[in-house]
């Protein structure tokens, strides 16, 4: 059974976030709020806890992970980044965007893309996940919170409370969220992509759908 901690949004005690990042070392898959919606999250490296997050959301093996990161310089250890691509990242982090960028060598190849080594990264714009993920000194390997059957993301943990009970380790329960996922970018040409229309606004930008 889950352990459940129930977390102030704005202002979320350190001493749960402290414990969530203790489970998460230890090779546990965690529940917790972001700025579009709920996600699954574990180390990057622990190949166990991610096959875990690939059974609860029913993945094969070639569907690809986010890698939540604490700000740009994070981002830069585990992605390439050309200066147009770092013009964008800081424009639109903190948000609710996901971008595509080429992996470095940083990752395990289980979490790159095989055959274009590229990796998917953002940085959120909410006090909980922010708060973990400086305890964690380290990302989290991450997707969004979809139980197998349903039709949007988990918005309010407390509505599926018997489901994620079974699934994971540990709940971070910030409150209600969002249903809308992020917004996809795809930065390894030329220009940016639009490959997924979510709650991320790129309308100013004069970006093309792929």
């Amino acid at each position: 059974m889950a352990e459940w901690l129930s977390l102030h949004p704005v202002t979320p005690q350190r001493r749960w976030l402290a414990r969530a990042a203790e489970r998460v070392r230890a090779g546990g898959v965690i529940a917790y709020p972001t700025d579009s919606c709920y996600a699954l999250g574990c180390r990057p490296g622990d190949k166990s806890a991610t096959e875990r997050i690939r059974a609860i959301r029913r993945f094969d093996r070639h569907h690809l992970f986010t890698l939540v990161c604490r700000d740009l310089a994070e981002i830069a250890v585990y992605a390439r980044v050309d200066n147009w691509q770092y013009r964008l990242l800081k424009a639109l982090t903190p948000g609710p965007y996901t971008f595509v960028l080429p992996a470095t060598r940083e990752l395990p190849r289980r979490v790159v893309h095989e055959k274009r080594h590229t990796i998917g990264i953002r940085v959120p714009d909410h006090r909980v996940a922010q708060g973990l993920l400086a305890l964690l000194d380290e990302p989290l390997m991450s997707c969004t919170l979809i139980l197998p059957g349903a039709p949007h993301p988990v918005a309010d943990p407390r509505e599926h409370r018997a489901e994620l009970d079974r699934a994971v380790d540990l709940v971070l329960d910030g409150g209600s969220c969002g249903l809308v996922p992020t917004t996809v970018l795809d930065l390894t040409g030329d220009a940016p992509v639009l490959l997924r229309q979510g709650r991320g606004d790129v309308s100013s930008l004069g970006i093309a759908a792929a």
